[in-house]
């Protein structure tokens, strides 16, 4: 089963590793997106937001996030039954 979650994020961005952390530590499977790995993928980041700013987040249904908070995450995640 693919991942819910599609997250599109840099290794030397702060925000990023936060919001990887947050779904480590709660055990929700996602795909990782370098957008510095590779312009296709910076391209479907900015496609997705329609900004440059990172993580973007983006759910399933096509919903996504930029840059949350790890309360606005976690949120997103209850809400959509990701987590209890």
């Amino acid at each position: 089963m693919a991942a819910q979650i599609e997250m599109y994020s840099a290794n030397w961005c702060s925000d990023c590793r936060r919001s990887k952390s947050l779904l480590d530590t709660l055990g929700v499977e996602y795909d990782l997106f370098d957008v510095e790995e590779s312009k296709e993928n910076a391209d479907k980041s900015q496609a997705i937001s329609g900004r440059t700013n990172i993580p973007v987040i983006k759910f399933e249904d096509g919903a996504h996030l930029v840059e949350p908070t790890d309360a606005v995450l976690h949120a997103e995640l209850k809400l959509r039954g990701l987590i209890a």
